[in-house]
């Protein structure tokens, strides 16, 4: 299965092929993403589809890139990603069968009250990515190639940035979890879905500043 999630965009999902896949006859593999999990919605759905389906849900959360490369190598029956151009790459080029839009979620970018770098002001992600490196503010990528990560580089380059060896550039090579934990222990700032930021709002004291 395979979905991802975009900046104001529908998640999708796709059905991949059953030949080849990695689940065995009473069980379903679901490769999905690290906010997927995060966000609460797997601890929910499992229990309903198994009840339902009467396969049991095995859930393995990656990053959206490394979901596919799974589903591409036949060990996922389904992804549930949030990337729409590397999916629809993934469709073209022949490795699933159906590819369907099944929830929404939008990107918001959260850091500090005090916020150091004045994004409340900014006009556009793009405009609130340049103050942040015009203040030199610490922001933290989860640098995993996942769709938010994805969506990150593209926020860059539309600023007309490349910061990714600049000091206050890191990357934590985790998922958006533990990724947002890092930027609130730092008081920085970081680029995050909705979805997760809420189910893990109380235990931050990262705000949504755009």
């Amino acid at each position: 299965m395979i979905a991802r999630a975009g900046f104001g965009a529908f998640w999708c999902l796709v059905l991949l092929a059953a030949s080849g896949c990695g689940g065995g006859a009473s069980e379903v593999v679901l490769a999905t993403t690290t906010s997927t999990q995060d966000s609460g919605l797997l601890d929910v759905l499992t229990p309903l589809f198994e009840e339902a389906s009467g396969y049991d849900l095995k859930p393995v959360a990656v990053g959206s890139g490394q979901a596919m490369l799974l589903g591409e190598e036949g060990e996922a029956d389904v992804l549930l990603v949030h990337s729409p151009a590397e999916e629809a790459e993934f469709m073209a080029a022949g490795h699933g069968i159906d590819r369907r839009a099944v929830m929404h979620n939008d990107f918001v970018i959260v850091g500090p009250a005090g916020d150091p770098a004045g994004l409340a002001g900014a006009g556009s992600a793009a405009d609130a990515f340049r103050r942040i490196a015009r203040a030199g503010a610490t922001f933290f990528s989860r640098g995993d190639e996942s769709g938010t990560h994805v969506r990150e580089k593209e926020l860059w380059e539309e600023a007309g940035l490349a910061p990714f060896d600049q000091g206050w550039y890191e990357e934590t090579g985790q998922g958006m979890g533990q990724t947002l934990f890092i930027a609130n222990d730092r008081q920085a700032y970081t680029l995050t879905d909705r979805g997760t930021y809420l189910a893990l709002a109380e235990s931050l004291d990262l705000e949504v500043l755009l």
